[in-house]
């Protein structure tokens, strides 16, 4: 083999080798271009379903602080659940389990879709997860002074949010099932009721005693106001929600 030969081998394959090295970052860097869309979809998604469970935990905490009170006024449960028609003490029932639900379908879409820790060292990222965990960790917590309404193993908040996924959605376009499909398969489908009974079993008896599940429905609204500060910092989507939330904060600390 003479050097003319020798050198064009070396050419060839060095010039195969960077092809390959450029390819593999190519894709890199595609790869984490999609996941990071995904993250922006999904993630207003996600931002939105914590929005309408913090404000579902609100009207309850604050319906408590109001029955408490002296006077004629009624909470949010007392009105509309104690005291309500039977087609507004159903959409009660359904409605917070539906919140609580859509919720734990996202944070199960996100964990199959974009699985976190593909993001690398994206520090929003790592604050969404250790958040999310936190708040799963308030929802499995048992407590001797609680009652544990709404509690649900990690397990079971896994299994919920599998339920909420709705089957026709592929990898990049998952979605959770709306309130009337909810409200549909809990009507219909054995599955949902067995999962589910619970649940709303639990929102009766939010209903006739909140009081001992206070704490710790309030600090799972904490911490779901702080997850919509992670998904969405610059407040474009909730920003009278976001003073409010500062305000309230304000009223909790100083009392």
């Amino acid at each position: 083999m003479d050097a003319l030969t020798v050198v064009s081998a070396l050419v060839a394959l060095s010039g195969a080798a960077t092809t390959a090295v450029l390819g593999y970052w190519t894709q890199r860097r595609l790869r984490l271009i999609e996941l990071r869309n995904l993250m922006d979809s999904y993630g207003a998604s996600l931002a939105w379903a914590a929005y309408d469970l913090q404000a579902r935990l609100y009207n309850v905490l604050y319906g408590h602080e109001v029955d408490l009170s002296p006077g004629p006024s009624r909470g949010f449960m007392t009105s509309f659940h104690l005291q309500g028609t039977p087609e507004e003490r159903e959409y009660v029932r359904h409605s917070t389990v539906f919140v609580l639900a859509e919720y734990l379908g996202w944070v199960e879409i996100l964990r199959r879709d974009i699985q976190f820790l593909d993001l690398g060292q994206s520090r929003a990222n790592q604050r969404a997860v250790t958040v999310i965990s936190s708040i799963g960790t308030v929802l499995n917590r048992t407590s001797a002074t609680d009652d544990n309404t709404l509690r649900l193993w990690r397990a079971e908040q896994r299994a919920i949010g599998e339920l909420m996924v709705h089957p026709e959605g592929e990898p990049g376009r998952r979605r959770c099932l709306g309130y009337a499909e909810f409200c549909e398969k809990l009507a219909c489908e054995e599955v949902y009721r067995r999962w589910f009974a619970p649940l709303l079993a639990d929102v009766d008896r939010l209903a006739g005693n909140t009081g001992p599940a206070v704490p710790r429905l309030a600090e799972l609204q904490e911490k779901l106001i702080a997850l919509i500060d992670v998904l969405d910092p610059k407040a474009q989507r909730f920003p009278q929600f976001r003073e409010a939330a500062r305000a309230a904060r304000s009223v909790r600390r100083a009392g």
